[in-house]
């Protein structure tokens, strides 16, 4: 059974790469256009959604947003969310509505097409570099003055396959704080099982992700960075073990 899943397994990921290119392929003029000013961003964040409705829909994940709160269409806000799979990006932009610039790491300039358009809509940091990271709070002030909001996955890169939530650093929670903006945890369900970084896996299926209740900054410091991340680790890890509890439970 195994020597059928891996061309499967194999066929599947190409087909991934296949849905990425063909909406940027299409779309490109106003792309291109979408990103000639920075204000303009906000067509370019319409395009983005298109995309991932696109791909999650052609790899046959139905995806299934809960929301507890939703965002107010005029404020910005702090996105965070666990990072277990390719598809995070995509399941995000459909999750939000409200406009927002990503915060990621360089190497996914790499990718062709995605990473020129990744590129110049993103702000990249460099996680070796003290300077990399003093310019995204520079970068990231002056998109939310522009009435723009931020998603981060706080916990830096994506773990290794047992781990279900890894520490998160510090950034998200300083940035949302100093800038005194709501921090909107995201919950990430089944992302793992169905596209996770392992190559040999993933298949159709449910993607379901959850908006949690907003945790307000107003009145908080720097010195608060700490208890902010641990509040928002704890809430998003306690909603992960809850769902795999409740899985073992099905017949």
């Amino acid at each position: 059974m195994s020597i059928i899943k891996y061309p499967l397994w194999l066929l599947y990921r190409i087909w991934f790469y296949i849905l990425v290119a063909i909406p940027i392929i299409v779309l490109f003029p106003l792309l291109i256009i979408s990103i000639a000013k920075e204000q303009w961003y906000p067509y370019f964040f319409k395009l983005a959604r298109i995309w991932s409705k696109f791909i999650l829909i052609g790899m046959g994940f139905g995806y299934k947003i809960k929301r507890d709160q939703t965002p107010d269409p005029n404020k910005s806000y702090m996105f965070v969310a666990n990072h277990t799979s390719m598809a995070d990006i995509m399941l995000m932009l459909v999750a939000v509505k409200n406009p927002f610039v990503f915060v990621g790491k360089q190497e996914l300039t790499k990718i062709p097409l995605f990473g020129f358009f990744y590129k110049r809509t993103c702000i990249l940091v460099d996680r070796s570099s003290a300077k990399s990271r003093q310019a995204v709070f520079l970068r990231a002030q002056r998109r939310l003055k522009q009435g723009v909001s931020i998603c981060i996955f706080p916990e830096g890169g994506v773990p290794e396959e047992h781990i279900i939530l890894d520490n998160f650093k510090d950034g998200a929670f300083r940035l949302a704080i100093n800038h005194q903006i709501p921090v909107v945890p995201i919950t990430f369900y089944d992302n793992k099982k169905r596209f996770s970084y392992t190559f040999f896996s993933g298949s159709p299926g449910k993607m379901r992700a959850k908006i949690h209740k907003f945790i307000p900054t107003a009145g908080l410091t720097t010195t608060d960075t700490k208890t902010l991340n641990k509040d928002v680790r704890t809430l998003i890890l306690e909603e992960l073990n809850a769902g795999i509890k409740n899985k073992k439970k099905l017949p």
